[in-house]
């Protein structure tokens, strides 16, 4: 039986490109996943090849190919679906919660465990759970217990207003505490993380721990390896250097060929990174400064307009991710004046001056870009 080729795949309009690199932008997510899959397939790229590069199936990706030709964008979004709707995630809960008692400190109403389920759509129970864990995970006095279904008025007087909570979040605190761990080598390369065991260590739900495992996973420190585990990442020099010798050529020539030419579009591109990735630096926030870097520097590739050279970037994006090639997230150094080196390179690139645009692209590729940083003595990040 011959398998018939996929439909042609169109032009992509200008609304529907700018919502689809949005979307493949976003930290995490299926629509991130699903938008880079059709950003691919107008590249010309067909569905093995666009398949191997997101390390997707071949049916996943034929999947969101047509979903694309039959209903645009809308088409990557999940269809609503029977029964009870999805309930909001559980930072957003921890979020809202925390806010709640911080309000009730400074003596705003406290609403009922029932009221506060029905604004997050989640049980009663994983409100008053996710309200406990809190109180009994963070630092500081402990408030009374989650209120129950009872009106305000009903409160008995003279009862005190409940006590002021930090503002960090419980998944924030076991996040914090796993990642100075690893980069400290506290947890050694190769040490598993057991979601169960951090849960008992902590005293809380294994929600928590789930989220902070997600996170650290996102910013490359751990892998997940199916049906065997999450594991603290091992990083070999010589894979990286591999993959940064390739990136070196790559980004050397797209400075050279962009340098004096760059089309206003791209221009607003780069800018817009430079930006998240000075406030991604004043937040500290290194998954979305890795985010960022990544964006500026496949913008960066595809402003040259060289079909192959494009196609090449995104087959060795995911190596620079695993690799930390880009925005190692154990660089102790200023991200701050890393942040403004990426505006340099902006600005580099338009100078016109291809000679100057070049050796400032590779030096940075290459990792040696200390003497460009403000901050003398400061090690380079990659």
């Amino acid at each position: 039986m011959t398998v018939p080729d996929p439909p042609v795949f169109p032009r992509l309009g200008e609304e529907d490109r700018a919502a689809l690199v949005a979307l493949s932008e976003r930290p995490l997510g299926a629509l991130r996943t699903r938008s880079r899959v059709v950003l691919a397939c107008a590249e010309g790229l067909d569905n093995a090849e666009i398949a191997l590069q997101l390390r997707l199936s071949p049916t996943t990706v034929a999947k969101w190919r047509e979903r694309f030709l039959s209903g645009g964008v809308a088409g990557l979004r999940d269809a609503p679906r029977s029964g009870r709707p999805r309930s909001t995630d559980r930072r957003q809960a921890e979020a809202h919660i925390a806010g709640v008692l911080e309000q009730a400190g400074g003596g705003s109403p406290v609403p009922s465990t029932r009221a506060l389920a029905e604004t997050l759509d989640l049980s009663q129970s994983t409100v008053a759970r996710i309200w406990r864990e809190q109180q009994a995970g963070l630092p500081g006095p402990r408030a009374p217990r989650p209120p129950r279904n009872r009106p305000e008025a009903e409160r008995e007087k003279g009862e005190p207003p409940m006590a002021r909570v930090p503002r960090q979040l419980l998944s924030d605190h076991v996040y914090a505490q796993l990642r100075g761990w690893i980069v400290s080598g506290r947890l050694e390369p190769g040490q598993r993380l057991v979601e169960s065991d951090i849960a008992r260590r902590f005293g809380t739900s294994q929600a928590p721990p789930r989220e902070a495992i997600k996170r650290l996973a996102h910013e490359g420190l751990v892998v997940s390896q199916p049906h065997r585990g999450t594991y603290v990442a091992r990083i070999s020099e010589r894979q990286a250097q591999d993959v940064r010798d390739i990136r070196v050529m790559f980004e050397e020539y797209a400075a050279r060929r962009v340098t004096g030419a760059l089309d206003a579009e791209h221009d607003r591109l780069l800018a817009d990174d430079v930006e998240r990735l000075r406030g991604a630096a004043a937040q500290g926030d290194i998954g979305a400064f890795r985010d960022a870097d990544m964006s500026f520097h496949r913008h960066v590739c595809e402003a040259t307009g060289n079909a192959a050279l494009i196609r090449l970037w995104r087959m060795i994006e995911s190596s620079l991710w695993e690799l930390h090639v880009l925005g190692d997230p154990r660089y102790v150094g200023g991200w701050t004046a890393m942040a403004e080196h990426h505006a340099e390179l902006l600005d580099v690139l338009r100078s016109g001056d291809p000679e100057a645009a070049g050796p400032m692209f590779a030096d940075h590729a290459a990792g040696e870009v200390l003497r460009y940083l403000p901050e003398s003595g400061t090690p380079a990040a990659p």
